[in-house]
């Protein structure tokens, strides 16, 4: 295999490698070994997920995502923001742009180191829904926001077992067989603190951008908050969430926040050994 070029980049804290894939260097068929591979950290560049950027009939460019699993996800909202701006600084598109995602055509505005993101329509809303762990009830909320999410209200962020009680929900057999996406969140008036297990990573994140909107969507069924909703996730850094309320649904939902680029480099052939 020769060298790949690659950029590193970073989503509120979550981290992706970006490869310009339309040339078909990495091939289909590779594509989920290749990620697992790439995204080792120590052993290789180490990240939470692999975004290959492909040709595309209808759209600007089209997108493979891949967690760190090597398994596929349908949406990443700060991977989203990424490839947004990896595809203007690569004159893949322009500033505003749309590209193809497993969970639909995704439109996108760059704006300096920031990117703005039309999230896939919310669905499957329920709120409290108990959720037996143990022969206790647990009252939490889910949402798909492209992928499928479960939120938990919490009094004390730092004192909740992310990795264990989100673990324990991710393979829960009421959101099987695909599993879930956790997110605990901590009201404080308008802004929302936000940790999140993320599926396929199967640890915790420093974001998670459909995350985010799960916790916003619900946050405004179940509090009455009004758009735009701000989160700060674990990395420090702070997500808007934009929606409008039609008839009782969610619609027209963005996301704003950082899409920094780390560095840029070279993948040697013994970077991929998998």
């Amino acid at each position: 295999m020769d060298t790949i070029p690659f950029w590193k980049m970073s989503g509120a804290g979550n981290d992706f490698i970006l490869i310009d894939n339309r040339d078909g260097q990495v091939a289909s068929g590779d594509q989920p070994g290749f990620a697992a591979a790439v995204c080792r950290r120590k052993l290789s560049v180490g990240a939470d997920g692999l975004i290959l950027i492909e040709n595309s009939a209808g759209a600007d460019f089209a997108w493979r995502f891949y967690n760190a699993d090597g398994s596929v996800a349908e949406m990443c909202g700060n991977g989203a923001r990424c490839a947004a701006r990896f595809a203007f600084l690569n004159n893949i598109a322009g500033p505003k742009m749309r590209f193809e995602t497993m969970a639909g055509t995704i439109a996108a505005t760059v704006e300096g180191d920031r990117a703005r993101v039309n999230m896939t329509e919310p669905r499957d809303l329920e709120i409290d829904m108990g959720v037996d762990l143990d022969g206790q009830t647990l009252a939490l909320s889910r949402v798909n926001t492209g992928v499928p999410h479960a939120v938990v209200p919490v009094d004390d962020l730092e004192a909740v077992d992310v990795l264990g009680l989100g673990r324990r929900l991710r393979f829960h057999p009421v959101f099987g067989p695909a599993g879930t996406n956790v997110n605990f969140v901590h009201r404080q008036e308008r802004l929302l603190a936000v940790r999140t297990y993320e599926r396929g990573v199967e640890d915790e994140t420093l974001a998670c951008g459909t995350g985010c909107t799960a916790v916003a969507i619900v946050a405004a069924a179940r509090w009455g908050l009004t758009s735009p909703v701000s989160l700060t996730v674990r990395s420090g850094s702070r997500l808007r969430i934009f929606f409008t309320v039609r008839d009782g649904a969610y619609t027209d939902v963005v996301m704003e926040g950082d899409a920094r680029i780390i560095y840029k480099g070279l993948l040697w052939p013994e970077a991929v050994t998998y």
